[in-house]
Order: structure tokens, then C-alpha cells, then sequence
């Protein structure tokens, strides 16, 4: 899981990539979970919440802009 002050470090444009990759995960989780294969289910909690963490600081970096 991506610790939140090296996301902090990251630029925008990183992470949108990053946002990228983890709905990507995400969605490849959800099928083996509907397919009974996955090995790891805490890494759907991982995902979720690095996801969260990226759409944060983006709103953040948003605010700030706009001010």
C-alpha cells in the first residue's frame, strides 16, 4: 500500500497514472473475487483506500489552486 507522504511527493500528473492503475486493480480484484480466485482479499481494502487517499489529495491541490 502507498504510504500517503509518498503520494504527497508525487506530481499531478503521476497521480492521475496512479489513480489509473489502481481502479485498473481494482476492477481486476473484484472479478477474481466474483470468481472465488482471489488470494489476498485485504488488498481490495488496500486499493480502495489508496484511491481515496490519491482522489484526496487531488481535491486538495484543487482547492488550493483556485485560491
Amino acid at each position: 500500500m502507498a504510504k500517503i507522504d509518498d503520494l504527497k511527493a508525487k506530481s499531478d500528473d503521476q497521480l492521475a497514472v496512479e489513480l489509473g492503475e489502481m481502479k485498473r486493480e481494482q476492477f481486476n480484484l473484484r472479478f477474481q473475487s466474483a470468481t472465488g480466485q482471489l488470494e489476498k482479499p485485504a488488498r481490495v481494502r488496500e486499493v480502495r483506500r489508496t484511491i481515496a487517499q490519491i482522489k484526496t489529495l487531488q481535491a486538495e491541490r484543487q482547492r488550493s489552486a483556485t485560491k
